[in-house]
């Protein structure tokens, strides 16, 4: 610490403080110290309170810094401070300064700046592949950054001269040095002892915790930020789904779709092939949507429709686009435009295939993914099935004859794997009684904790016993759920999309 002046004492307290040669007495010389001491104790006490009651308080970040020299002054008794900072895109620079007495600011100032501009040029020629290496500068690659903090040690004392005391000490965040705060005097019977130098570094804790509460808050709001657009897309992911499964006649459906996350690449549909029919079908899942939220009802698995249906065929479509996520929600999305729009033209299964997968190529082919797809229409009046697959996972027809089970798969690629790719079509006949499930490979992928897979084997088996038992397809969709969650483990979330379409023909009402 710096030499304390003692006062002389007054000729009214000299019996008390003085001897008759009217020095100064030790005791008193003493005490006088003891109380200068506890004074810069809670000077420097007070201090470091309202540095900390700032950090608590402040909400902007550079308020706060601008704080950082004065208390690293103050705290010391220096004549000056200056805080530089890395910054996160890799430049060094002085954040803020303060210098009182005979220090002059400016000096500093140019000190600093004239050794950040030799650092920046020191690494431009040893990275000279590199044309802005320091805006480049990885702030977690320790080595070079402690290396080139060094060198600013170095020219920031070089440039300021042997008149001035220099101590720095540097500021970590997660070990990681994101910038230096420098104390400096110009008093030579300054010495830094351990307790300055303490001081100092304190100040710089501090200064890091605010920098490092600062990052996380600005990574808090984007991740705030992002997750309300992750909301908003897959509220309107479930919108473009059915939001209830269609009354039509000699038919009976239920559907589900089960996300991994909140946006996934899971696909289904029901569309009427009637153009006029179509529309009138978006217009009742509007009216139907508008009822649900007022009645509070759900809405995905809901079988009651006002539409009057119409005669003719029905499009029962599922699909699923590989990887799961915002990116494979948006090609879901653009797959339903374009599989509706092929549909209104009113050419085969294989044929709607095939020209889906022209018109999607180029974009499937520029984001790397792909797109399975099962595409049926069914003809309410011959009870005939048509269908063509594009590489889906083949669905699973329970016949009530024969209380059998069997596939509808026909050969053909993936959707966006090959522009010329042709896709051939298969048909069956339908019988009161019969169901079939439509499913993602989610279903037959969901794994339990010992790494088990729940495969098409236990599907089959479970579709089997649910045809067996269960009446209504919304009671067999139910205990399929049901059986893979089992499996899984209860409470455990499955890691793909699952979606599973139950169609089941009845006798129709006017029968």
């Amino acid at each position: 610490m710096t030499a304390v002046p003692l006062p002389r004492p007054s000729s009214q307290s000299s019996d008390d403080h003085s001897d008759a040669s009217g020095e100064v007495t030790p005791v008193f010389a003493l005490k006088e110290l003891v109380a200068r001491l506890h004074r810069e104790q809670h000077k420097i006490q007070d201090l470091l309170s309202s540095l900390g009651f700032a950090l608590r308080s402040f909400n902007n970040l550079n308020q706060f810094l601008e704080l950082i020299p004065l208390m690293a002054m103050r705290v010391t008794d220096a004549d000056g401070s200056a805080l530089v900072l890395l910054k996160p895109n890799g430049q060094v620079r002085l954040e803020q300064l303060h210098c009182q007495g005979n220090l002059r600011g400016a000096d500093i100032r140019k000190a600093i700046e004239t050794a950040t501009n030799k650092l920046r040029e020191t690494n431009l020629k040893t990275s000279p592949q590199t044309p802005a290496a320091l805006a480049n500068f990885d702030v977690k690659e320790t080595s070079t950054q402690d290396r080139g903090l060094a060198i600013l040690d170095e020219q920031v004392t070089q440039y300021l001269g042997p008149d001035i005391h220099l101590f720095g000490t540097a500021i970590l965040i997660k070990q990681v040095e994101r910038g230096r705060l420098y104390v400096f005097s110009r008093d030579p019977e300054y010495t830094w002892t351990e307790t300055r130098q303490k001081l100092v570094r304190l100040v710089a804790d501090q200064t890091a915790v605010a920098i490092a509460n600062d990052e996380l808050t600005v990574e808090l709001r984007k991740k705030e930020r992002l997750d309300r657009e992750l909301e908003i897309g897959a509220e309107i992911q479930q919108r473009l789904l059915p939001r209830q499964c269609p009354t039509i006649p000699g038919i009976q459906l239920a559907a589900r779709c089960q996300p991994a996350n909140r946006v996934g690449g899971d696909y289904y549909d029901f569309i009427p092939t009637s153009p006029h029919h179509l529309a009138s079908f978006d217009r009742d899942e509007q009216r139907d949507t508008e009822a649900e939220k007022q009645k509070k009802l759900p809405s995905q698995e809901s079988l009651v429709s006002n539409q009057e249906p119409p005669n003719g065929r029905w499009a029962i479509v599922i699909g699923d686009v590989m990887g799961k996520g915002v990116p494979a929600g948006l090609l879901m999305t653009m797959t339903r435009g374009m599989l509706r729009a092929e549909v209104l033209n009113g050419h085969s299964p294989s044929r709607i295939l095939q020209h889906l997968n022209q018109v999607m190529y180029a974009d499937l082919e520029n984001s790397h993914r792909f797109v399975t797809l099962f595409y049926s229409e069914y003809n309410l009046q011959t009870r005939i099935l048509y269908y063509s697959n594009a590489a889906h996972n083949p669905p699973f027809l329970w016949q009530a004859s024969t209380r059998s089970v069997k596939r509808l798969d026909t050969l053909g690629m993936l959707i966006g794997l090959d522009a010329n790719s042709q896709y051939e079509e298969g048909q069956v006949q339908l019988a009161l009684g019969d169901t079939l499930i439509y499913y993602t490979d989610g279903f037959t992928e969901a794994a339990n904790d010992r790494g088990e897979r729940f495969d098409e084997e236990n599907l089959l088996r479970a579709f089997e016993r649910a045809c067996q038992h269960c009446q209504g397809s919304q009671t067999i969709l139910d205990y399929l759920f049901e059986q893979v969650q089992q499996f899984i483990g209860l409470g455990n979330r499955n890691g793909d999309d699952m979606t599973l379409v139950v169609m089941q023909i009845v006798a129709p009402a006017n029968s």
